[in-house]
C-alpha cells in the first residue's frame, strides 16, 4: 500500500459526498442526530465503499489499514466514521493490530447511537474479545461521564455473544459490564443494556434470567420487559416467527 492514509481518506470522502441524498440526510438527522457532518449516504453505498476498500487492501499490513481507517474517521463525517469502523472489521489482520490507544482514538468524538454501536460491535468489541483491549479498560468506560462510552461498553458485549458478530458467548465478562451499568438511567444506556442482555440470552439464557432476578430493583422497566419477551418468545417485540408469518399471509 503506497498511498498515504490522508490521501485515501480524501478520496473516500469525495466518493461519499457524490452519493449524498437529501432525503436520506433528512431522515438520518432525525433518527440519529449528531454533531458529525451528515452526508445522507444510504447504507448500500457505504457497504460498496467498504467492499472496494477490502479488496484494495487485501494482504496489506493490519497497522496500515488501521491508519487508513483512522484517517477516514478523522474527516468528521457520520458515514466516514462507519466506513472506517467497518473496514477494520473486514480486514483479517486489522483487529490484531489494534491496541487500547488506537481503539480509544477511533472512538473519540462518538455522539450518536449508530456510530457507537458500529464501534462496539466491529472495533472495540472484537478487540476486547481477542485480548487487544483489557477487561479493566472496558470497565473504565462504564464509569465514564460520557454516555456514549458507557453505551459502548455494553455494545462491546454483543461482539462476545452474537454468532453473527463473531462471538461464541462470554458470561463472566458480559455479567461484569452489565452489573456495572444496571442502575444507569440514561436512555441511550438503557437501550444498550436491553440489547446487551438480549444478545447474551442467545448463548446463556439461564444466566440472563438469573441476572434479571438479581438486579430486578435496579434495571429499567423497559429492559426487563424487552429481555423477558426475548427469553419467552425469541424476539424483542414478543411476536413469535409463526405469528409474523400469519400476519403476512
Amino acid at each position: 500500500m503506497t498511498d498515504r492514509p490522508g490521501d485515501i481518506a480524501i478520496e473516500i470522502d469525495a466518493r461519499l459526498r457524490e452519493a449524498s441524498n437529501p432525503e436520506r440526510k433528512a431522515f438520518t438527522e432525525g433518527y440519529f442526530p449528531s454533531a458529525l457532518e451528515n452526508l445522507g449516504v444510504a447504507v448500500p453505498e457505504i457497504r460498496r465503499v467498504v467492499r472496494d476498500l477490502k479488496k484494495r487492501f487485501k494482504g496489506a499490513p493490519g497497522a496500515a489499514v488501521c491508519d487508513v481507517a483512522q484517517a477516514i474517521v478523522d474527516r468528521g463525517t457520520l458515514e466516514g466514521r462507519n466506513v472506517g469502523y467497518l473496514l477494520l472489521n473486514e480486514h483479517r489482520g486489522a483487529v490484531e493490530a489494534l491496541d487500547l490507544r488506537r481503539v480509544e482514538r477511533l472512538g473519540r468524538g462518538m455522539d450518536n447511537w449508530t456510530s457507537v454501536d458500529t464501534f462496539g460491535c466491529f472495533v472495540a468489541g472484537p478487540a476486547w474479545r481477542e485480548g487487544r483491549v483489557s477487561d479493566a479498560a472496558v470497565q473504565r468506560w462504564t464509569r465514564a461521564k460520557d454516555r456514549w462510552w458507557r453505551r459502548a461498553a455494553l455494545t462491546c458485549t454483543v461482539a462476545l455473544n452474537m454468532k453473527s458478530r463473531g462471538g461464541s458467548g462470554d458470561t463472566p465478562r458480559t455479567r461484569a459490564i452489565c452489573t456495572a451499568l444496571a442502575a444507569d438511567r440514561d436512555d441511550m444506556v438503557v437501550k444498550g443494556m436491553s440489547w446487551a442482555l438480549r444478545a447474551w440470552s442467545g448463548p446463556d439464557p439461564d444466566a440472563v434470567l438469573a441476572f434479571l432476578d438479581e438486579h430486578a430493583d435496579e434495571l429499567h422497566a423497559r429492559v426487563k420487559r424487552e429481555v423477558t419477551k426475548k427469553l419467552e418468545t425469541g424476539t424483542k417485540s414478543g411476536t413469535t416467527p409463526a405469528e409474523r408469518r400469519r400476519r403476512k399471509a
